[in-house]
């Protein structure tokens, strides 16, 4: 390098050159602690984690020695876990001119018995497979992003095992297939049934159960589901009414997230991107399987209507609660509360969580009550009036705007209070700060103790 060369482009240069590796090696040594993810040197496993996330933490029984054949581990299994043979013999795999035996998916060391993961699938399923992983385009929500969403998340480390144990059940769609596809069958029917997704989709977040179950689309299911050939692939012409699973995996592709126009209700975007575009064709398309094109286009315009009507309350909200913020009248404030996960009290920058991004930290920690108000109203309301919008329950889309009419009401007039408040504090020139109120109690004591 010509050193007369000014010290504005090389200076950058040596610097990136060296903080760039050390980042690569900052993040693969975060990675390699006993937990997983990029705070996996901060927790370590429950043993039920090696079912959740198999590949970083299942570990074979040494109970038994040795190496054995698909048709011993039968002769044995048959006395010890008669249901799982009975279920391996109805399915497709016991069936196929090339038997797949209990080895092929666990190995046939029985020191060395692994769990099936999504990769060990791929070895005959490698088109889905494929599918599947090429999902993570999307970004998140996705089931293919599904755990590392978990585990990269600082409150993952912060909450009770309790707790978190019960988010990898759902998450744990990531990292194997039987999720959906229940073992030992394998069953592609059971999968494409609607109960095989409402496991996880269901409650306040998403309630994709009641609002598909109340809407017509539903009500047929219920009244004829049971009379249905669920052995048919999920092509035009083989079902009465759409599934989840029918309109999601267009005929059968392992992708549920490549028609989210709106980002499932939890973030404001525009919906003309020439990415959308693609997508609301494909929507529309997909339901002129039973409906008129014309009919659909505007059931979709109908969405993209609740969305934005949505978002200005959503925005408004958080205008309030950023002025808020911006005068100093939220209590507690950053500082006189339990700092965020993985952040320290004496970190230099501290500052309340109020958004998208920042928002959902009001799940989990102590907040002001205005700004839980918020994140309910977010992620409970706001979601449930989309859910409605997407699968057809208008009943929904009132009962969702109707709680969002509410909560906005409430945070304005707590707003109001903690502005005559502040006024009163500013007249009289003191203000109480019950720090250790806040930033001690029973909860926060275990969780410095045992977390």
């Amino acid at each position: 390098m010509n050193l007369k060369t000014p010290r504005y482009v090389w200076v950058p240069l040596i610097i990136a050159l060296v903080t760039i590796p050390a980042g690569f090696f900052y993040v693969n040594w975060s990675k390699s602690g006993d937990g997983a993810g990029l705070y996996s040197r901060d927790w370590s496993p429950e043993p039920v984690f090696a079912y959740w996330n198999p590949k970083d933490f299942y570990q074979s029984v040494d109970t038994v020695v040795g190496e054995f054949s698909g048709e011993q581990c039968l002769d044995c299994h048959r006395g010890v876990t008669p249901g799982i043979v009975n279920d391996w013999e109805k399915s497709r795999h016991s069936q196929a001119s090339k038997k797949v035996y209990c080895n092929d998916c666990h190995g046939s060391n029985h020191e060395q018995l692994h769990m099936p993961t999504p990769d060990v699938c791929s070895n005959c399923h490698a088109t889905q497979h494929k599918q599947f992983v090429d999902e993570k385009r999307f970004g998140f929500p996705s089931h293919a992003l599904a755990m590392e969403r978990a585990l990269d998340a600082k409150h993952f480390v912060d909450k009770p095992k309790a707790e978190v144990t019960a988010c990898l059940q759902c998450h744990s769609v990531a990292t194997k297939c039987d999720s959906c596809h229940t073992r030992h069958k394998f069953s592609a029917a059971e999968a494409r049934r609607p109960e095989a997704c409402i496991t996880c989709h269901s409650g306040p977040p998403h309630p994709d159960d009641e609002t598909y179950f109340n809407s017509k689309h539903g009500q047929i299911y219920l009244a004829e589901g049971k009379t249905w050939d669920w052995s048919k692939p999920l092509k035009k012409g083989n079902y009465p009414a759409p599934t989840c699973a029918y309109c999601h995996m267009d005929e059968g592709k392992h992708q549920v997230a490549n028609k989210s126009i709106w980002k499932f209700g939890i973030k404001q975007i525009n919906p003309l991107t020439s990415g959308n575009e693609v997508k609301r064709k494909q929507w529309i398309k997909l339901c002129t399987d039973c409906h008129d094109a014309d009919w659909s286009a505007v059931r979709l315009k109908e969405m993209d209507s609740e969305r934005k009507t949505a978002w200005n309350k959503l925005y408004e909200a958080e205008e309030i609660l950023k002025s808020l913020r911006s005068d100093n009248l939220l209590h507690p404030s950053a500082k006189h509360r339990p700092p965020y996960p993985m952040d320290s009290p004496d970190d230099l920058i501290q500052y309340e969580h109020i958004g998208f991004f920042e928002g959902q930290a009001s799940a989990f920690y102590n907040v002001s009550a205005i700004e839980r108000d918020y994140f309910e109203m977010w992620y409970f309301d706001n979601l449930s009036a989309y859910k409605g919008a997407a699968h057809g329950d208008r009943s929904f889309i009132k009962k969702g705007h109707d709680a969002m009419d509410k909560s906005l009401d409430k945070i304005k007039q707590k707003a109001e209070k903690l502005r005559v408040f502040g006024e009163k504090e500013k007249n009289n020139k003191q203000r109480k700060t019950p720090e250790e109120l806040w930033l001690n109690g029973e909860y926060t004591e275990y969780n410095r103790q045992h977390n």
